[in-house]
């Protein structure tokens, strides 16, 4: 255990009781109101680390923690945004105010990517709804103890883990059902915790799930990654919380048992990196010999700035992490409010790069984790007198598609690959016909026999 202890209790904040948060009083009425009609179709949660070390309230509403924390109001289009708003202010049933935004919420994408169409194995026909294999190499697993978060972002494509509608959710409980796909797949290295944040719930339960695979007879599984915010929104996991030490000691048991362990940590704005207490907890994580890797979607109203991606890149180079991945906001929840063109994301992402040394490049991007992978922007050129996007996948279903540059029509107005379409004069591209037949056939590659 360090030194290193909030000075102040934990205490989450949602719908329900953000109104006893002290700053709260810092807000106008209509930053009120957005959060009380926003936050009934979106998920909201904050807590005191948050609040007390990384808000700067004297800067509202711009501040960039405030805004990845706190629904804002164009987070909705305006016709969903004045439906909520319409009954809350007729004091509507509210039976009647859920089923209202469980109906807004079906129309934000809730699972893009095929997530649930293709991602989700089966075993004898039944789904395993706990787990996702879309990539050959990787599988997600969702421990259901880890399906909440310290606060909720407000762009996270997670977001229907945490609104109460079963049906969108994944969840596993049977760390034995994992183990049992893992020795059907021998093509499987890497076991990707997820959620919510993993990290959100007691040591001895992920150690239960985490032992398993080690004590299993698994060589291929060579890498174990956890997915998880907690280092920005609370580095006290790995502190103080009365499990802390266990925390760091079932990493140390997982790099002594000759597994690779990463932990993939999310910060969105340098403000996340500041503080001495998750500086402290870098500094033990590392000590386990785990490795943080480090990602983040570039973010209008938050992030989309070259200056604030490298200064990001460089701190963490400087703590010893290793910058992984820059997202493109997904086409999911608030895309309209987060996301920029794809134009505007190369280029800072160029311009960030130049700014760094040689141990930032580790970072790739701008990435857009789509329906057939992640499809990596290399730039805008001009080919045969036409404008193009040059494309590339980094992920793809089928690992051939791998690091095949291709090329789309250039769209100053594109923000996601479906604005775009093919070049030449093609009438599709290379994947779109091995896409088409793996829908009709619903993934059957990973069947578990």
């Amino acid at each position: 255990m360090t030194n290193y202890k909030p000075p102040y209790p934990y205490k989450s904040f949602s719908l329900h009781n953000y109104r006893k948060i002290p700053q709260i009083e810092k807000l106008s009425a209509e930053q009120l109101e957005a959060i009380e009609v926003v936050g009934r179709v979106l998920p909201f949660k904050t807590n005191t680390y948050v609040i007390n070390e990384l808000i700067q309230w004297d800067r509202l509403p711009e501040d960039p923690i405030f805004v990845l924390n706190f629904p804002q109001k164009d987070m909705l289009v305006p016709a969903h945004y004045e439906r909520i708003q319409q009954l809350l202010k007729r004091n509507a049933p509210k039976s009647e105010i859920q089923q209202a935004a469980n109906e807004i919420r079906l129309k934000l994408n809730p699972h893009p990517a095929g997530q649930l169409e293709l991602n989700v194995p089966k075993i004898q026909g039944e789904p395993l709804h706990g787990l996702q294999h879309k990539y050959q190499q990787t599988v997600l697993f969702f421990p259901s103890h880890g399906q909440t978060c310290h606060a909720y972002c407000t762009f996270c494509f997670r977001w229907p883990q945490f609104v109460g509608m079963d049906e969108l959710k994944f969840a596993a409980r049977e760390g034995s059902l994992l183990v049992a796909y893992l020795k059907a797949h021998r093509e499987v290295t890497d076991v990707l915790f997820t959620g919510g944040d993993p990290l959100i719930m007691r040591t001895k339960f992920l150690a239960a799930y985490i032992d398993a695979i080690l004590e299993a007879d698994l060589p291929h599984v060579q890498n174990i990654r956890i997915g998880s915010k907690a280092l920005a929104y609370w580095p006290y996991r790995f502190l103080s919380d009365p499990d802390a030490d266990d925390l760091l000691r079932l990493f140390e048991r997982v790099v002594q048992k000759g597994k690779h362990l990463a932990l993939m940590a999310h910060f969105s704005h340098p403000v996340e990196l500041e503080t001495p207490a998750v500086q402290e907890a870098i500094r033990r994580i590392r000590a386990t010999g785990a490795e943080i890797r480090t990602q983040s979607p570039i973010l209008n109203n938050i992030n989309a700035d070259a200056s604030v991606w490298a200064q990001m890149w460089r701190k963490q180079v400087n703590l010893g992490m290793i910058p992984y991945y820059m997202f493109v906001v997904r086409d999911t929840g608030a895309q309209h409010y987060f996301g920029i063109t794809l134009e505007n994301a190369w280029r800072i992402f160029r311009e960030a790069y130049q700014k760094t040394s040689g141990l930032a490049r580790t970072v790739r991007g701008p990435s857009m984790s789509a329906t057939p992978g992640k499809v990596q922007i290399l730039g805008v050129s001009e080919i045969h007198d036409e404008k193009v996007f040059v494309l590339r996948f980094l992920q793809g279903r089928n690992p051939d598609w791998v690091h095949r540059p291709f090329f789309a029509r250039y769209n100053p107005d594109a923000i996601w690959l479906d604005d775009l379409e093919p070049a030449f004069g093609e009438s599709e591209f290379f994947f779109e016909t091995e896409m088409r037949h793996q829908f009709q056939k619903k993934a059957p590659h990973i069947e578990l026999n």
